[in-house]
């Protein structure tokens, strides 16, 4: 399973939103939202904006993982 955290830290007088990805990339907001509520449902308003992630999150979930001793 793949996991997308999505998260709120402080910036100026707000919270800044940042996606995460499993492949620990991530996306932060340029701006600042008021509220953590605001800026997480801004960071999944974002991410539903980009589809073509959501796809690439199911499509890794299908492969095997490969293990390293």
């Amino acid at each position: 399973m793949n996991d997308v955290r999505l998260s709120a830290t402080p910036k100026g007088n707000g919270y800044q939103a940042t996606i995460t990805f499993p492949d620990g990339a991530s996306i932060s907001s340029a701006e600042a939202f008021p509220s953590i509520p605001e800026a997480i449902a801004a960071a999944a308003l974002k991410l539903l904006d980009m589809p073509e992630r959501i796809e690439a999150l199911g499509d890794e979930a299908g492969k095997p993982r490969s293990r390293t001793s």
